[in-house]
């Protein structure tokens, strides 16, 4: 009996949880990861430890692998290609993942087929940036290096010209977006695979606290039908038009005339879909295991009424095991992640998923155990 090998080039929780849901269908997977420690190198058994910069480690990586993807956008866009030209499926491939590896390039793209967005240019300097600023109505602006940003790293929020500065030392493009005017963020999350079947996961609302995601609740709260529509329909369209096979979330801003307008693509399982784990009846990764593998897609409605995730951040209780007693007493329908990471405060080590049919009981539960598991809840 022969089953697929997916081979996934990144270590981080993102891997790990893809391939867990890989593990009930009996698919391989085959990790290229920095270091043995890495979370998902924890839990893989055939792990490859490298540099996914290094064209060659990645060819000699490819080696036995069915098809490859990725728990990051980091890789570079010619290894991919080269890799292409070897005759390796690469899921998604370099001419869709390049729109979420370059912010640049994301927002030429966005603009090209009519997707709302805030007004934006990439700048040159700081004298640009004010420049801009004063096109779009002064500041405050957002500048974002157009590579290498996550969790609100790589992003400024700049009220003067002297605060324009900082951007530009890190060496790479500087993208100049308008302040916009937003009453939440949301998410919409879907899947496509290469023959073309898609499915849209219920739009989410995404709480940020310091420029992380905190809380996620599946569906977003008071959100029309309508906007709701026009979201799925706007993710499922970007989708089609870059070409992506896999999971992508496209993060929104919801603003106060009731307009969303995009805010950043990932093409690979979120943050923002981690509640579809114990919420959905097929969760992210396990539709984007089946949809590198070009396998019939699973049905993404919820479970519940209401799903929330919640992210466990380190703080200043590093045995967050011995906080699984109370946690797990306090709510037997609890469902807690952890990703084997050293904790560090501020760094996402886990998450928690709740659900039922009262959302205030719901969001109460996720927060108490995911601040229970941190040490910010003591009782």
């Amino acid at each position: 009996m022969t089953f697929p090998v997916v081979g996934m080039v990144g270590g981080g929780q993102l891997a790990r949880m893809t391939h867990e849901a890989g593990i009930p269908l009996g698919i391989r997977f085959k990790l290229l990861s920095d270091t043995p420690q890495d979370s998902a190198a924890q839990v893989v058994s055939d792990v490859v430890i490298g540099d996914y910069r290094d064209l060659e480690t990645l060819r000699a990586f490819a080696r036995g692998c069915d098809v490859i993807t990725f728990d990051h956008e980091h890789v570079p866009i010619a290894h991919l290609r080269a890799l292409e030209a070897d005759g390796v499926p690469v899921r998604p491939g370099p001419d869709a993942l390049m729109h979420a590896a370059d912010k640049g390039v994301m927002r030429a793209k966005l603009d090209e087929i009519g997707a709302p967005s805030p007004r934006h240019r990439i700048v040159s300097d700081p004298a640009d940036a004010a420049a801009f600023a004063e096109e779009v109505g002064g500041f405050p602006v957002i500048l974002k290096t157009v590579r290498g940003g996550y969790d609100g790293k790589g992003v400024w929020f700049v009220r003067t010209p002297e605060d324009a500065e900082a951007p530009f030392k890190a060496g790479v493009p500087v993208l100049a977006e308008e302040k916009v005017d937003f009453v939440r963020e949301l998410a919409a999350n879907i899947v496509r695979s290469p023959h073309g079947q898609a499915v849209a996961y219920p739009v989410v609302e995404s709480v940020q606290v310091d420029g992380v995601c905190d809380t996620v609740i599946a569906p977003a709260p008071n959100l029309s039908e309508a906007l709701a529509g026009e979201a799925q329909a706007l993710a499922l369209r970007i989708a089609k038009e870059l070409g992506v096979t896999g999971h992508l979330a496209v993060e929104l801003f919801e603003t106060a005339d009731g307009r969303i307008l995009v805010n950043e693509l990932a093409m690979r399982p979120h943050n923002s879909g981690h509640w579809t784990q114990d919420g959905a009846i097929t969760s992210q990764f396990a539709n984007h295991v089946r949809a590198v593998l070009d396998l019939p897609l699973g049905d993404p409605r919820p479970r519940a009424r209401w799903t929330v995730m919640a992210n466990v951040l380190g703080g200043d209780y590093p045995d967050m095991y011995a906080a699984y007693l109370h946690c797990m007493a306090h709510d037997p329908q609890l469902k807690i992640h952890m990703y084997g990471k050293d904790v560090k405060h501020g760094r996402k080590v886990g998450h928690v998923n709740t659900y039922g049919e009262d959302l205030d009981d719901v969001l109460e539960r996720a927060r108490h155990a995911a601040g229970y598991l941190r040490g910010t809840i003591t009782a």
